[in-house]
């Protein structure tokens, strides 16, 4: 993935940090990061080998860099549950989605490095709605979705919570999954919570409203996140933890094994809202979280 700033950078991990994990303020952007130069070799960190999984795929003309994915498991006769995936190499998607999810259709949307590259298309509320509608005429499908998920990996945070900020597609969205992704800037801009900071709470604004309606049990929302700390704006920890206290909620410790070699902290289940907090601080277990993803997807029961 290719950084925003120009800045040369010691760590290798810096530069997934930056690629994955921009902000809505160009300050943010700009600003270096402060993560842990450290590696792990505690935790396997497994990746599943590249290939090509058989099945069609279409660019969408609505939205550069969105692609429909079919496999040829699914059936548009029937009921089909629409899983949009923002961030996140196609391959390992449609792979993901052709073996745990195969009767799903998937949209992946790769637009760059950054959550403003992923918020700015989706500012406009009927961008949503078009890709959307293109993905059904391709599919020829004889009935509506049977659900829409919506998946953000990283930086993709940013494509969901500008989506989720629109009424009518607020209302069409019926799950939310974010794999280390949700960050917020900080108020004054860049002074750390311990340092006497506050996190804005404007760049949370849509989560939170989502997060209450899945408590509520009419959403169901799950996030899943690191202990990486970019230094410069809120960590997903910090981010998470602002739901958590927004909402009057809990964290339960729970140390037990997780998908693909994580190693799980904390929990909460409330309703359909859910919190999954694993262990580590490198750029080794941010990527695990998008190699856990069907386990993750799994939590949610798409229908």
């Amino acid at each position: 993935m290719k950084l925003c700033s120009k800045r040369q950078l010691m760590w290798p991990l810096v530069a997934v940090l930056l690629a994955g994990s921009g902000v809505s303020s160009a300050f943010a952007q700009q600003a270096s990061q402060n993560p842990s130069p450290m590696t792990d070799t505690t935790r396997p960190h497994p990746r599943i080998e590249k290939t090509e999984v058989p099945g069609h795929r279409t660019e969408l003309a609505t939205l550069k860099g969105a692609v429909l994915f079919v496999g040829p498991k699914l059936k548009a006769d029937q009921p089909v549950p629409l899983i949009i995936h923002f961030h996140g190499v196609s391959w390992l998607m449609e792979y993901h989605i052709a073996k745990h999810f195969p009767k799903a259709a998937l949209i992946t949307v790769n637009l760059g490095s950054g959550s403003r590259v992923y918020g700015t298309p989706f500012s406009q509320p009927e961008m949503f709605q078009n890709l959307i509608d293109e993905a059904t005429r391709e599919l020829g499908a004889k009935s509506s979705w049977s659900s829409i998920t919506l998946v953000g990996f990283s930086a993709g945070y940013g494509a969901i919570r500008a989506i989720l900020r629109h009424d009518v597609n607020f209302q069409s969205v019926d799950n939310v999954l974010l794999l280390d992704g949700i960050h917020a800037s900080y108020v004054p801009e860049g002074k750390r919570l311990a340092d006497g900071g506050v996190i804005k709470a404007d760049d949370l604004d849509s989560y939170i409203k989502f997060a209450r309606e899945a408590v509520a049990g009419n959403k169901k929302f799950l996030i899943s996140h690191s202990e990486i700390f970019p230094g410069t704006y809120a960590s997903t920890t910090e981010c998470v933890d602002y739901l958590i206290s927004t909402l009057k909620l809990k964290r339960t410790a729970k140390l037990r094994n997780g998908p693909a070699g994580m190693q799980q902290l904390s929990e909460i289940d409330a309703k359909g809202f859910h919190i999954r907090g694993y262990a580590g601080n490198t750029g080794a277990d941010h990527g695990d979280q998008l190699q856990a993803m069907p386990a993750l997807l799994k939590v949610l029961k798409i229908k």
